[in-house]
């Protein structure tokens, strides 16, 4: 397999690169380069996207495609560049416009400008959807692929590593909302797998790329025992309580990583990952992604803040 990667040096697009060589295929990695350099044994094809596509990249006879892209402008230039090859584009649940139902659409509306997420990070999934129809209008084959919640080794988010970082700790531990609350992750490391077996079939279509939905309780007993920590006291704490206290869900200073308000995003981390199974991917259990977390960044509630909001709650 002759294997172009649009990125390859960080988190995704760089595990879909290093496992690609571990296959033996002949991998380039087209990027600026200047987040690191590409793993051992892939070639860096310099180029910065906002450019036209340099002559190596016109010329490269590509098998495939993988590209993690979200600025219209950027995918269909590169759509154009490589037209022949299998697109394997990777997208997000975010291009859902109702996030209270797991189901695949309606799709927000499609945003063709590209726009900086730091000025309007609303446009995210509208991007995204341009993106998609630019693969699907350009690609001579194509498949794309909407991740939820990515994890594990290398995230920079830390967005699930608070968690086994907090579990291994011990003690009182606060937990957001119910514990019957359906919450789903995949590991980097599946997904980027299954990308290069949809790459070698050639295999087309839509797929939400998620792991199982589980009940926000028992993923956190299954990450507690993956980092060594079984039976967690856990004390549950409702979501009305914890926006009182300025607690914020899902990511960021102050947060509680996975917490989401329900109803109205009860249905963005409970996709169905069947179709994507059947297509070749191969889950692991979170038990076995949370110790490869737990030297992960993580900005999320201090332990100071957990205990004044768990003192708050007992002494309502």
């Amino acid at each position: 397999m002759n294997l172009l990667v649009l990125g390859g040096t960080r988190y995704l697009s760089r595990e879909v690169a290093t496992r690609a060589v571990a296959l033996g295929w002949d991998v380039t990695c087209a990027c600026r380069g200047a987040s690191g350099p590409v793993p051992p044994g892939a070639t860096h094809l310099p180029w910065d996207r906002a450019d036209a596509p340099p002559p190596a990249l016109l010329d490269g006879g590509w098998d495939a495609v993988v590209d993690v892209g979200r600025l219209p402008s950027q995918v269909r230039s590169a759509v154009a560049a490589t037209s022949s090859a299998h697109w394997v584009f990777v997208s997000t649940v975010s291009v859902y416009a109702d996030n209270s139902s797991p189901a695949m659409e309606p799709l927000v509306e499609q945003i063709d400008g590209d726009v900086d997420l730091a000025v309007d990070p609303e446009a995210y999934g509208g991007m995204k959807v341009a993106c998609e129809r630019a693969v699907q209008a350009g690609a001579a084959s194509w498949v794309i692929a909407r991740p939820g919640l990515i994890v594990g080794p290398g995230d920079p988010t830390g967005r699930f590593a608070y968690w086994p970082q907090r579990l291994a700790r011990g003690g009182e531990v606060l937990a957001p909302g119910r514990p019957a609350d359906v919450v789903q992750v995949i590991d980097v490391r599946d997904l980027a797998a299954w990308l290069l077996v949809l790459a070698e079939s050639r295999t087309t279509g839509t797929y939400d790329a998620v792991g199982e939905p589980v009940a926000f309780g028992d993923l956190l007993s299954e990450v507690a025992a993956g980092v060594g920590s079984p039976g967690p006291s856990l004390t549950w704490v409702d979501s009305s309580f914890l926006e009182e206290q300025g607690v914020v869900p899902w990511a960021g200073e102050g947060s509680l990583p996975l917490w989401l308000p329900r109803p109205e995003y009860a249905g963005m981390l409970a996709h169905d990952p069947g179709p994507a199974v059947a297509a070749g991917l191969r889950l692991r259990p979170p038990s076995e992604t949370a110790p490869a977390c737990l030297d992960s960044p993580v900005t999320a509630l201090t332990a100071e803040r957990e205990a004044e909001v768990l003192a708050a709650w007992h002494s309502r």
